[in-house]
This record gives structure tokens, sequence and C-alpha cells, in this order.
């Protein structure tokens, strides 16, 4: 029986999470002007990305589910480097997770991946320099 890898370091953090909604304009006014978050990247005209300072809201446009409510994409853990978002994706592929994709850069500066857990949550391992290397008290 092989030995497991040894876990890369400490996580940062779930501060991001990517919601799916059909309403995307509405959304994103209601995020911004009642919740009072801010653009922090519009990537394109159906994705926008919130944050409170020191967190990360995906808006995507998306049907939605069957209700026309919003529907949960993935959530994210910040890592603190792209070498440890490496060490990350190397640790869980020797672990036998599954795997949606490679490390990836996003237009913004970040990079990324997606796994899935046990229970089908998709899950990303994210840099992002708006956010990686913060601890919050």
């Amino acid at each position: 029986m092989s030995e497991l890898p040894v876990r890369p370091g400490r996580l940062n953090g779930l501060r991001h999470i990517a919601l799916l909604v059909p309403n995307l304009e509405e959304c994103e006014r209601f995020y911004v002007d009642v919740l009072g978050m801010e653009v922090l990247n519009r990537a394109n005209e159906d994705l926008v990305y919130l944050t409170c300072g020191n967190d990360n809201l995906s808006l995507g446009r998306g049907a939605g589910a069957a209700n026309g409510l919003q529907t949960l994409d993935h959530y994210g853990f910040i890592v603190d480097s792209i070498e440890e978002l490496e060490a990350w994706y190397q640790y869980f592929k020797a672990r036998g997770v599954t795997l949606l994709d490679r490390p990836f850069n996003h237009g913004d500066g970040a990079r990324s991946f997606h796994l899935l857990d046990p229970a089908g949550n998709k899950v990303q391992p994210l840099y992002h320099p708006a956010v990686s290397g913060q601890r919050l008290a």
C-alpha cells in the first residue's frame, strides 16, 4: 500500500461562491445597491465578479433551476500563491480525487482548477490576486 501524499498548506478560507442566475442584471443591482458589494471584474456580458473586499462572488447568467431561482455552480477555497495552487492540484491528483480540469489562468490574474467532492459538488481551489494572501481576524 502506497503512502498518501502530504497535504500542501492550509487553505485560506471558503471565500468564493459562484451562482447561476436567470436575471443577472437584477441580481447584480441587488448585491451592489442593497448589500453594498463592489464590482471586482466584469469578465463578459454573462459573468460578473463582486466583492466585499475579502471575498469573491461570481454571478453568471444561467437558466437557473426549474423554479426560476438561482443555482449553485461551484464554491471556491482561496490559496495564497500560484505555487500553492499547483501543489494542491498535484495533491488531489495523487489522492485520486476527480479532477475536472487542469490549473488555468483567468483574464484578471486569477488561476484555478475544479474538482468534485464525493457528493458531486464542484469545488474550485482558487488563487486570486485581489483576495489571496489576506488573513481574516
